[in-house]
């Protein structure tokens, strides 16, 4: 297989339940190592890997992976540019960033644009497996480092006047479960019903907030002061 696409490292025959594993990432040898990593495990499989934005945007078409990792430094496009337009041609797929900032700029940006989770490369690999399972039931993980600058953030920003956005309240309280931490599964479970139902709800969510990811659902809770 080409370089230009994907690494031959990276397919391999797996169960037809994995969580499919796309990745975007410039430096080779960090590819292919995520590659083996994730094709080694049970329970997941890498589909994809690219090594820039503009390849991905390319050749990234049908049946794209339930997650894709994403380098934000990438040469050309950079990753941030790169999610809001694949968030737009593939709204199911999860992206979940993969990088070594950590600075404020960046990680808003990446969650505003509509980023599922961000994680920094120093992460564990073990802890990574976790953290895409985690984003694929709903959550939105994040190193420990960016969890304290996204409460950092969201603590001097000063909220405008409260605004419901005509959330009804069946929706409020689904929200809050949301900020509290809870996953669609998980918020499911404490509401007794289904995860379809939640799904089903979370979309008019989102269409009435006017965003595209959990993320950003909450980030818009907390700064319109829907959820106190």
């Amino acid at each position: 297989m080409s370089d230009d696409k994907t690494d031959a490292a990276v397919q391999s025959a797996r169960a037809p339940g994995d969580i499919r594993v796309g990745i975007i990432e410039d430096q080779r040898d960090i590819r292919e190592s995520l590659a083996v990593l994730i094709n080694g495990t049970s329970g997941f499989r890498c589909t994809e890997s690219f090594r820039s934005m503009e390849d991905a945007l390319k050749q990234l078409h049908q049946a794209p992976p339930d997650i894709m990792l994403v380098d934000i430094g990438l040469p050309g496009m950079s990753g941030i540019e790169g999610i809001r337009i694949l968030k737009e041609r593939h709204p199911k797929m999860l992206l979940l960033m993969l990088t070594v900032y950590d600075d404020d700029d960046r990680i808003f940006e990446a969650l505003c644009a509509g980023a599922c989770g961000y994680l920094l490369k120093k992460t564990s690999p073990a802890r990574l497996l976790e953290c895409l399972k985690e984003a694929t039931a709903g959550g939105a993980p994040m190193s420990p480092e960016v969890a304290h600058r996204v409460i950092s953030l969201f603590r001097q920003i000063r909220p405008p006047e409260k605004a419901d956005h005509t959330l009804t309240p069946h929706e409020v309280r689904l929200l809050k479960l949301l900020v509290e931490g809870h996953n669609y599964k998980t918020a499911a479970e404490e509401l007794g019903v289904s995860y379809n139902t939640i799904s089903f709800h979370m979309r008019h969510i989102y269409e009435k907030l006017q965003v595209h990811s959990k993320s950003e659902a909450v980030a818009k809770a907390l700064r319109d002061r829907i959820i106190r």
